[in-house]
């Protein structure tokens, strides 16, 4: 297991983290300042923006870019809103290579009736598989919290993302292993044993006790109640060697702070709490 203590260059900071409160350029140059070594862009912030100047950016500022977030849902209703939502995939994957970044998170969306909706989520990353593989971007699968199987993700446990991922067969697609969204799950051991060498990204955060909003309250790393550091043993034994990616969703809290101060005690507590 890695030793991150006084290695901030081993992390990435997942922008939603700072709240979303500073033009892109801002917030690049705060996170390379602060000394970590990636970030995680969001397509929001990229709309309308000079893609290559922003690459260009990052690059001068010696960071790496982890992950794009995020994927339109995949499933609909009809025929046609199914394909527009592949087309716009398609599109953020372009995005997401033009970038340079590792992967592109799929957060796949949901339906009344969730074995329909997998199937459509199925269908949908098998049509993107073959465009992510001529971009030589990864697709990293993240499955979420079961609170989010209403209305955010049908997939809902670490098992089906990775039956998905054999369902496909394909080594551009991989697994996003989040803490906040898997560390309640019995079988996390057994399931990232399964997932060795499939693991696209790790995320860190923490769940607050009480956590009141599921969504827009996750507290930074050493505020709640996952044992973080015994979740990245296991992923760094199941094979992933990549930055580990800070992203916290926090409205009342993270994002009302100054963007240099939620960086410094990320900081702080990735060496301490990660």
């Amino acid at each position: 297991m890695r030793d991150l203590k006084d290695h901030p260059e081993l992390c990435a900071i997942n922008t939603a983290t700072l709240g979303f409160q500073a033009p892109v350029h801002e917030v690049i140059d705060e996170i390379a300042r602060a000394g970590f070594g990636g970030l995680a862009l969001w397509r929001r912030e990229v709309d309308g923006q000079d893609i290559k100047a922003i690459t260009k950016h990052i690059r001068d500022a010696g960071l790496k870019v982890t992950g794009y977030c995020r994927s339109t849902y995949f499933p609909a209703d009809t025929m046609i809103q199914r394909r527009a939502n592949i087309a716009e995939n398609a599109v953020a994957l372009h995005e997401a290579a033009q970038l340079g970044a590792e992967n592109f998170a799929l957060v796949v969306g949901t339906g009344k009736d969730l074995s329909d909706a997998r199937a459509q989520v199925i269908d949908g990353i098998g049509q993107l598989l073959p465009l992510a593989r001529a971009l030589g971007v990864n697709l990293a699968l993240e499955p979420l919290h079961p609170v989010y199987a209403a209305d955010r993700s049908c997939v809902t446990s670490l098992a089906q993302a990775l039956d998905i991922c054999d369902q496909l067969g394909d080594p551009h697609l991989g697994m996003l292993i989040d803490v906040y969204h898997l560390w309640w799950d019995a079988f996390v051991a057994r399931d990232i044993a399964r997932a060795t060498g499939r693991i696209a990204g790790f995320h860190v955060s923490d769940w607050l006790v009480p956590v009141g909003d599921v969504l827009n309250n996750r507290g930074m790393m050493g505020d709640g109640v996952i044992d973080i550091p015994a979740l990245r043993a296991m992923v760094e034994a199941a094979g992933y060697s990549g930055l580990v990616e800070v992203e916290i969703f926090s409205t009342q809290n993270w994002w009302k702070r100054p963007m240099a101060e939620t960086l410094r005690i990320a900081k702080e507590r990735f060496g301490a709490f990660v």
